[in-house]
């Protein structure tokens, strides 16, 4: 288990936190791993029937931490980050986030796979792949426009937009939104009522709601494939030296 990943099983529901506030909770493939493990033992557990995803202190995350992303291996075994991804994706039971801040990158996108998203008032969503010369993951490209229509979904692709929590509930992004100080509460209460349900109705339920897992799957992995292309690319190249150099990146 990650140091900056922290788990907390109370009445069957965890709760994981990404906690690396001094970061921004930007997420590395240590942690990745680390969330990918908990995912799957949430899964495994006869006892555990809820999970919430949130952050530390004042951001969800702001994505994955480039530098940690840019050296890493991304070729044989699954990586990290594609097992956090599958474990997310194909979660048979539910999974909830309590977006505490901002949400960047795949911070938004792993919201898509969440089946319950309650969000602070602070709290925003970007997800600027192209800016940093990279693509949609996490199936982002076909679950974001099925949730929010094709040209809000271009207009946060490709134009970089983003949402305020308003936005993103009136969207149908989010559920619902709280008050910042009741957030965790609020969400505590709703998963406390979700892991009362009868189990095996809940993971009925949500494979019919998901029923579309071959198309996602699909379009996840020809995301993946063009992002570690990306990753190895010039302009991946240009964007991390532009901002260590803090100066704006140059495509030629």
């Amino acid at each position: 288990m990650s140091d900056n990943i922290t788990l907390q099983t109370l009445d069957q529901v965890t709760t994981l936190t990404i906690n690396r506030s001094q970061k921004r909770n930007a997420i590395t493939q240590e942690m990745y791993g680390a969330m990918a493990d908990a995912l799957n033992a949430y899964e495994a557990s006869d006892t555990q029937r809820a999970f919430v995803i949130t952050g530390a202190e004042d951001y969800f995350t702001a994505g994955n931490d480039l530098q940690d992303f840019s050296m890493a291996d991304h070729t044989g075994d699954l990586p990290p980050v594609a097992r956090f991804l599958e474990a997310i994706s194909t979660c048979k039971k539910p999974v909830l986030a309590a977006v505490n801040g901002p949400a960047i990158g795949v911070g938004l996108t792993m919201l898509l796979h969440c089946d319950l998203v309650y969000a602070a008032e602070s709290a925003t969503f970007t997800a600027p792949f192209v800016k940093l010369g990279l693509v949609p993951e996490a199936g982002s490209s076909l679950l974001l426009s099925a949730s929010v229509g094709m040209a809000v979904a271009n207009d946060i692709l490709l134009a970089g937009r983003t949402l305020t929590a308003v936005e993103a509930h009136d969207y149908g992004l989010i559920s619902r939104i709280f008050l910042d100080a009741d957030l965790q509460a609020e969400v505590a209460a709703i998963a406390k009522h979700i892991a009362s349900s009868a189990p095996e109705a809940m993971k009925l339920s949500k494979s019919l709601i998901r029923h579309q897992r071959d198309e996602v799957a699909a379009q996840m992995q020809a995301e993946a494939e063009l992002f570690v292309a990306q990753l190895k690319s010039s302009e991946f190249s240009e964007v991390v030296t532009a901002m260590m150099q803090k100066r704006q990146p140059y495509f030629s």
